[in-house]
Formats: structure tokens, C-alpha cells, sequence
């Protein structure tokens, strides 16, 4: 007996703005005010140099492992400036650029990155903390969008993982869910083409990662991940379809990781250099720059202008984020389960012992 190869699927993928930084007749209205254009501009910059800052703080000593999101900044921002207040958003731990947006500040993203989880505390109640585990925030996500369900409330949950996550099975049993139960859910795959230092062609046998919704029988769409103005699209059209009842949509940035997984890693020991070096001629806040060059005839001296700016904005956020108390050590005992088993309260009493009864770290 012999089995067909299954077939390619098509699925193109969606780009308003090219490498040149050249729009498409294509572009919605609510896409061409020149204003906007510079408001995210802003905001792409403001999230390439905190990352930068946070970068420098944990070499430094002064954070922890941080994940940096270089180069895959336009998928978080058009999440960011896409959701509605009253939506649900469940990042995972390169969202850095949304959940600014989204009203957390920089100190509080520091904060958390610095081992404090009180840093997740400053953002919308409704929103969940950034998830570190790989894949477990498509689940939470799932459990969010039925409970909006269940409600009949005109929201939507919306929540990010890598390309990676899409191998888990917390993916594919949070997909499935929402297909059979046609909940109101946007998951967006940040495909930057490496799951730590296992490149895409050997975690999936999958010609896309969009074609993954169809098992599940929810919408598939691939889109340029260096393309804010793609992203804005696409992700308008996903939330309006979940929020009006329509189901689930499944969305695939395709974007290229230009940074290590996070700062315990080192990508020079796997990557290659000179995809490394193509790919950067194609990220989004270059394509972005050429626009405003071509459309606005920005200037390298507005440009330094806006460097400034921002840099003075983190500073005085980095400095507030240095200056926060020192965590409590007790807080991973009194905050990890409503009432405290008794060998965990046994083991809080030897903590504290040992500590010289601090209830501070050192």
C-alpha cells in the first residue's frame, strides 16, 4: 500500500510594507495618518533601547536572565497598539513592547527580570504575568477565552508564544479546545526561526506553522513579522473576528531571532553569521526607518533627537527600578499557595533561621 505525501499548502504571506520601505496600495485607512506612523515608530525604538538597558543591567549584575526581543519588536508593538482595553492579554516572555502599551512601566518589567515578581503586578488586572514556562500561557489563554464565552462579553484574549511552544502539546490541546468550542482567541506565533538553538526545520516536519489550525479547525494566517503595518492588519481583522463570535484565529509572524535565547545563551555557537547578517537587513525598525525617510524625510538628526529622549525616559526608569526595596525572601512561601502546606511552613521557619530571621534577601 502507498501513502501520498501531503500536499503543500498555500499560505502566502501577508506584507503591507516592504524591505524597501515602500507601503502597498493595499493598506487599510486607519493605517496611513503619518502620526501614528511616528507614534510607533517611537515605540519600537523606546523597546530596542530598553532592551539594550536591560542587557547592560544583567551584565552588570543588577538583573537577572533577561530574554531579549531584538529584532522581533513590531510583533509585540502591533499587539500592543491592537488590543482593546478591555481585552485579555496573555504574554509570554518577549512582550516587553506590549506590555508598555499596555500601561506597565519599564521599572515593573525590570523588577520582574530582576527576580521580583511583584514587577507583575503593574498592568490591566485583567492581564495576565509574562510566562516563562514554554507553551502553559496557550492553555491559560484557552481557559480566559472561555470564561469570556460563558459571559457573552465582546472581548477577546489574546496571547504569544515562540516557534518552539507550536511543538508543544499545550499548543496543539489549547488549539483544539478552542476550535471544538469556537472560543473568542488570537494565539500569535512569534516564528523567529529558533527554538533556543534548535533551528525550525528540526522541530517541525510542518511546511508552515499556520497550516497547525487546521487540525483544529480554526483559522491559519502567515504574516510578515518585520512588518508593523502587516501585523496591524492582520491582527485587526483576528480580534474583530473574536470578539464579534467568530471563532479563533491562529497567526504566524515570521520574524528571524537577532539576539541570544536570553542572556544565559550564546548564538555565535549555532547560527549561522551570515544569515544572522541577511536577516538584519531585513528587521523592522531599518524597513520602518526607511519609510519615514521616503514619506516624512526624517532626518538623522531627528532620529538622534528621539534616541535621546528615550534614553533619558529609561534612565529615570532604570534608576526608579534600582532603587526599589529589597524583596522579601518570605514571599515565595506566603504567596505560592493560598494556605501553606506543613512541610513548606517547616521549610519557610529553616529559611528564616538560617537567614538570621531577615524576612529580606540579602
Amino acid at each position: 500500500m502507498t501513502y501520498a505525501h501531503p500536499q503543500q499548502l498555500d499560505y502566502p504571506i501577508i506584507q503591507l510594507l516592504n524591505n524597501q520601505g515602500q507601503l502597498s496600495q493595499d493598506i487599510p485607512t486607519a493605517l496611513q495618518e503619518p502620526r501614528f506612523w511616528l507614534q510607533a515608530y517611537e515605540h519600537l525604538w523606546r523597546t530596542r533601547l530598553l532592551d539594550q538597558r536591560a542587557i547592560s543591567l544583567q551584565r552588570n549584575g543588577q538583573l537577572g536572565t533577561y530574554a531579549s526581543c531584538l529584532g522581533q519588536e513590531a510583533i509585540s508593538t502591533a499587539i500592543g497598539f491592537s488590543l482593546h482595553a478591555n481585552d485579555v492579554f496573555v504574554p509570554y516572555y518577549r512582550d516587553q513592547a506590549a506590555q508598555m502599551l499596555r500601561g506597565t512601566k519599564m521599572r515593573s518589567i525590570l523588577q520582574f527580570w530582576g527576580g521580583d515578581e511583584w514587577g507583575s503586578h503593574d498592568a490591566p488586572k485583567q492581564d495576565l504575568p509574562a510566562c516563562i514556562p514554554i507553551a502553559t500561557q496557550i492553555t491559560h489563554a484557552a481557559g480566559v477565552a472561555t470564561a469570556l464565552k460563558l459571559k457573552h462579553q465582546k472581548q477577546a484574549a489574546l496571547t504569544t508564544c515562540g516557534d518552539g511552544a507550536s511543538s508543544r502539546g499545550d499548543f496543539y490541546e489549547a488549539l483544539n479546545l478552542a476550535g471544538v468550542w469556537h472560543l473568542p482567541l488570537v494565539v500569535v506565533i512569534n516564528n523567529n526561526q529558533w527554538a533556543i538553538s534548535v533551528p525550525l526545520s528540526q522541530q517541525t516536519a510542518s511546511e508552515t506553522l499556520a497550516q497547525k489550525a487546521i487540525a483544529a479547525g480554526v483559522l491559519g494566517v502567515r504574516v510578515d513579522g518585520n512588518d508593523f503595518f502587516a501585523l496591524m492588519a492582520v491582527l485587526a481583522e483576528a480580534l474583530e473576528r473574536a470578539r464579534s463570535g467568530k471563532g479563533a484565529t491562529l497567526i504566524e509572524a515570521i520574524t528571524y531571532r537577532l539576539c541570544d535565547h536570553t542572556t544565559a545563551d550564546d548564538m555565535s555557537r549555532y547560527a549561522d553569521a551570515n544569515q544572522r547578517a541577511t536577516a538584519k537587513e531585513h528587521e523592522p525598525l531599518l524597513r520602518f526607518r526607511r519609510l519615514l525617510d521616503q514619506q516624512l524625510n526624517w532626518t538623522d538628526a531627528q532620529q538622534q533627537q528621539l534616541e535621546q529622549k528615550l534614553q533619558q525616559e529609561i534612565e529615570q526608569e532604570v534608576q526608579a527600578y534600582l532603587a526599589l526595596p529589597t524583596p522579601k525572601i518570605n514571599d515565595m512561601f506566603d504567596y505560592l499557595y493560598e494556605q501553606l502546606p506543613i512541610d513548606l511552613q517547616q521549610q519557610k521557619q529553616q529559611f528564616l533561621a538560617q537567614k538570621g530571621g531577615s524576612h529580606h534577601a540579602p
